[in-house]
């Protein structure tokens, strides 16, 4: 049996995999999360029956279609079957159009139950911007670099706080050196869609924990109206000594490769300075990780006072802390009573 269902009335199905029909290129530019490629045309052969639509007709590009897949129907079943033994699957194309007719008509002439998303991967898109448009009741954790606000917040995730990791979705740690050498960021389509799937997927009563961050993650962008909400929620701002900051990114980033933390170095010459540069590149080759810290956070460190100042002030508490350990940082944060009862003011 076919049905054609919402993208609302999908995310609601419980463990039904999603089929993405469209082509690999298609795929890998921007997809549901955890939808698996099963793709009905090469990118080549996507090509050649859109050339035969446009410029001949739609049956023409049918054919054509039917041409170039003749022999790949029982591969489609039995790739489908792998990850569906149950025989039960979701598929979508760019519009809901042919590839996922023509996909669902064959599983379900095999024998599966198939659910076809209305309007395809466009509509999805929709779906995710929207996502952003709703509001949420944003409870964000601010602090200088080197406080651990990650830690603390995989800390509250634990504890049962509905936490949304930025960065990690955007696989960037947020400063120049934010790839650690070694993270790939996802491309912006595919960082919304995360993000969206995600949101979706939290109580919009609850607070939701987020980590202060700017505008942009690397080279990902925040959707903007996400990030106003950001902008304009709570901040606990978290008060760390700054010894134990350069201790923190030093255990983080005093491994990586000196070339790589030299490019990335190089790459704020301007805001950081000539001289200071200089010094930080020289630190680096000596190995003095510590030095070469202190040196860079007078930037980050400048940076980050901006952010703040530009925030309301009634909206910002301090949090200072006589403990390093990220399990009763993240408890006593739970019981911050600021953050609850400004969090009922930002969202009333």
């Amino acid at each position: 049996m076919i049905h054609q269902i919402s993208v609302a009335e999908f995310t609601g199905l419980p463990d039904v995999p999603l089929a993405d029909v469209r082509t690999p290129a298609e795929f890998a530019h921007g997809h549901v999360p955890a939808a698996f490629n099963l793709p009905l045309f090469d990118n080549e052969e996507r090509v050649k029956v859109g050339t035969a639509y446009k410029q001949q007709s739609r049956e023409e590009a049918i054919l054509l279609g039917f041409d170039l897949t003749g022999n790949k129907w029982s591969g489609f079943i039995k790739d489908a079957l792998k990850v569906c033994p149950q025989k039960k699957v979701a598929v979508h194309c760019w519009r809901g159009g042919m590839r996922s007719g023509a996909m669902a008509w064959a599983l379900n002439l095999y024998g599966f139950e198939v659910y076809v998303i209305k309007g395809g991967y466009k509509n999805f898109r929709r779906w995710v911007l929207q996502q952003f448009e709703n509001q949420y009741q944003l409870c964000v954790l601010g602090g200088m670099t080197g406080s651990g606000k990650t830690k603390i917040l995989h800390q509250l995730k634990t504890m049962g706080g509905q936490v949304i990791d930025l960065e990690d979705l955007a696989q960037h740690q947020g400063s120049s050196y934010g790839t650690l050498g070694k993270l790939i960021q996802p491309t912006q389509e595919q960082f919304e869609n995360n993000l969206a799937m995600q949101l979706s997927a939290l109580n919009k009563s609850r607070p939701i924990w987020v980590e202060d961050e700017s505008l942009t993650i690397g080279q990902r962008v925040i959707p903007n109206p996400f990030w106003q909400q950001m902008r304009n929620a709570v901040l606990i701002n978290l008060k760390i000594v700054t010894e134990k900051r350069i201790a923190n990114l030093v255990e983080e980033y005093g491994n990586l490769e000196p070339g790589f933390l030299i490019e990335c170095t190089e790459r704020i010459r301007k805001r950081l300075g000539p001289l200071q540069t200089q010094q930080a590149v020289a630190a680096i080759l000596e190995n003095r990780m510590a030095d070469f810290i202190r040196l860079v956070l007078v930037y980050y460190d400048k940076t980050y006072r901006n952010g703040l100042g530009k925030r309301l002030a009634e909206n910002v508490f301090p949090f200072e802390t006589s403990t390093e350990n990220a399990a009763d940082n993240a408890q006593q944060l739970m019981n911050f009573m600021p953050v609850k009862e400004a969090s009922a003011k930002t969202v009333s």
